[in-house]
């Protein structure tokens, strides 16, 4: 007799890629497995920058060394961004973030992620496939990115006006650029308010263009993982064995690409949020 039950399963399509849908299902009560994966690594993120600094010496060993150089590297970035003023403000949440997606994006690519948790079973020893995993990356819950982006315009708010203060970044936003003096400022008024209203409206969707950039693109590459992981059984009918083997062999070029992407994407969004803080911050008259 043929019975379906849930059970602790592996992926038999595709035992070492990434899987599932967009919505993160609950494993721990109200714990989704995207949270879960983002706590595991902000743990682990923090205790290896806890292990390099814990001691610091003056000929550093490999973990200060590689911590100093990323310090250093990233602040160099954004202080040529934001400028030298700006830098201290914005640089521990914008190295933050860069930090926390780069790793993200990269731990949804280890075996397993994805493919460990809960399936549906034709029998008491057979699996067909994980319907709700373990794991799942981090980044491509939209619930994640969206919380990031959010995080990053509360703080974006916070330094534009103690940068420029509240009447100045309101003059920012909607007064005459380029030092207009005398009747055609005033002639001009109307017309720097309208593209003010617009500069509004694109602030507002910025947290959306952020995550859903950042979303997209790192479920598209889990999707892809997916795919070319099942391409095996799905187009040439391989069974056993084979489909086991080609589900490994077909992805791994596209693994490189996407370990391409998870940086690329995670340097994107840094560079967006750099950007933004950059144009809220610069004073009229200042040299670009």
């Amino acid at each position: 007799m043929e019975i379906n039950l849930p059970i602790f399963a592996l992926d038999s399509m595709s035992p070492l890629l990434a899987a599932g849908g967009i919505a993160a299902p609950d494993i721990l009560g109200w714990i989704s497995n995207s949270i879960f994966v983002a706590t595991v690594v902000t743990v682990a993120v923090l205790l290896f920058t806890r292990m390099a600094t814990k001691k610091m010496e003056l000929i550093p060993n490999q973990k200060q060394n590689f911590v100093e150089f990323m310090i250093e590297f990233l602040y160099g970035q954004v202080e040529g961004i934001v400028g030298k003023h700006v830098a201290p403000k914005a640089f521990p949440l914008l190295a933050t973030v860069f930090i926390f997606i780069i790793t993200a994006n990269w731990f949804g690519l280890l075996p397993g992620v994805g493919t460990i948790g809960w399936g549906e079973g034709s029998g008491p020893l057979s699996v067909k496939e994980v319907h709700t995993p373990l794991l799942r990356p981090a980044t491509a819950d939209l619930n994640m990115t969206l919380a990031l982006a959010a995080v990053f315009m509360v703080v974006w708010f916070w330094i534009s006006v103690k940068e420029l203060g509240v009447w100045g970044s309101l003059v920012h936003i909607f007064g005459p650029k380029g030092g207009l003096q005398g009747a055609l400022k005033y002639m001009l008024m109307p017309i720097f308010f309208f593209v003010g209203i617009i500069e509004v409206i694109s602030i507002v969707f910025r947290p959306v263009s952020l995550s859903l950039r950042l979303l997209g693109n790192v479920f598209a590459g889990e999707t892809l993982l997916v795919v070319m992981g099942g391409l095996g059984v799905n187009v040439m009918n391989a069974s056993g064995f084979w489909a086991f083997l080609t589900s490994i062999i077909f992805p791994i070029p596209f693994y490189f690409m996407e370990i391409l992407v998870g940086a690329l994407q995670a340097t994107v969004f840094t560079l967006l949020c750099a950007v933004y803080i950059k144009l809220s911050t610069t004073h009229e008259g200042e040299e670009h």
